[in-house]
């Protein structure tokens, strides 16, 4: 018996996206679907390269063909992705971003700047377009950890910044424009002004994922971005201590208040593990706070990432752990809180309507 369109569609559509909680079919996930005899081909167009789910997905499509259509059938499956957005086409700043994360912590020290610089790589490395915003004009840190202090970026023909490009994400940051000796003594207002400027006087291009690296706090950088872009959602980092949890739990807050999704919460310097002993954990600050926080608070918990030598010696060297030791736990790491961070973003755009610039009055 011939196998045909309809029978192979009808099968595919017993396989359910883990994540939206819809089958692949009624999705549009299943492209270019092809039958010569038993050979079927066609294209699985993912929600993100990152996606932690993509052999789950494809095996499914194998097993629901060879139990519903003919198991002797020779299935070509392609597995592709295409970034979702909830952003709008008519939008007048950064039209060709679809998605924007803003990092951000309640309090410093917790290693957020480690953390933005990390998604981004990773992002990058799972096939995405990526870029890394620096909005920390008082104490920018993205040069040193990209290796790229003293770098200037360029000026298009249109008189467009142009972000410095390593390890494959584009980059913009105020200590590429200031001296590194010199401190940026600004008020408020001109700090607000010098965000805009980086998001709407730059030429970032096409980009799957913008991650804005924020400074610490609640205050004008946060506002400004709001106000300014609608923002996809936020990823909180904290580390385990109630010092820091306490902060963490004021970041959720705020984004709520202004009606940002909060992607999730990540726990960086979650735990040690001696070199000599990679068996043992030791958790230095306490254990599990943000996971706990996360769960009061019922946002995603993202994941933990280690307290580990090679992720500090990565970001004053300006090789990100990513780049310096890909194979090391922290990596691995890091890659899974991509894929948890892309996996997020697919589930917010696909069940949340777009978020708007907030409009906030002082009375």
């Amino acid at each position: 018996m011939a196998i045909t369109q309809e029978a192979v569609l009808r099968a595919l559509s017993q396989v359910i996206d883990p994540d939206l909680g819809r089958d692949l079919v009624s999705l549009g996930m299943i492209r270019d679907l092809r039958i010569e005899g038993r050979r079927i081909a066609f294209r699985v167009v993912l929600t993100t390269p990152a996606c932690p789910l993509k052999e789950h997905i494809e095996q499914a499509c194998r097993r629901a063909i060879a139990l519903l259509v003919d198991p002797e059938a020779q299935v070509d499956i392609q597995m592709e992705a295409r970034v979702t957005t909830a952003r709008t086409s008519e939008e007048a700043l950064l039209p060709g971003v679809r998605n924007l994360i803003a990092v951000a912590s309640g309090k410093g020290g917790v290693g957020k700047s480690t953390v933005a610089v990390n998604l981004a790589v990773a992002l990058a490395k799972s096939g995405a377009r990526v870029g890394l915003l620096d909005t920390d004009i008082y104490g920018p840190s993205i040069p040193t950890m990209f290796g790229l202090r003293g770098v200037r970026p360029q000026l298009t023909e249109a008189r467009k910044i142009l972000p410095v490009e390593k390890f494959g994400v584009r980059l913009l940051s105020m200590g590429f424009l200031v001296d590194p000796d010199t401190p940026v003594v600004w008020r408020g207002p001109m700090v607000s002004s010098a965000v805009r400027q980086f998001l709407a006087d730059a030429d970032w291009g096409e980009l799957d994922y913008l991650v804005l690296d924020l400074p610490p706090g609640t205050g004008d950088i946060q506002l400004t971005l709001v106000q300014t872009v609608p923002l996809t959602g936020a990823v909180i980092v904290s580390t385990p201590q109630e010092v820091a949890l306490a902060d963490a739990r004021k970041g959720v807050m705020m984004f709520r208040h202004v009606r940002v999704p909060v992607l999730g919460l990540v726990e960086n310097m979650a735990y040690f593990v001696p070199p000599d002993l990679p068996d043992r954990r030791y958790y230095l600050f306490g254990q599990g706070g943000a996971r706990r926080l996360a769960e009061e608070l019922e946002v995603p918990f993202l994941g933990e990432i280690p307290l580990e030598e090679t992720i500090r010696a990565g970001g004053d060297e300006g090789v990100p752990v990513l780049i310096r030791n890909p194979e090391g736990a922290a990596a691995r790491a890091f890659r899974e809180l991509a894929e948890r961070v892309a996996q997020q973003v697919a589930i917010r755009n696909a069940s949340a309507p777009p978020t708007e610039k907030v409009e906030i009055l002082f009375r």
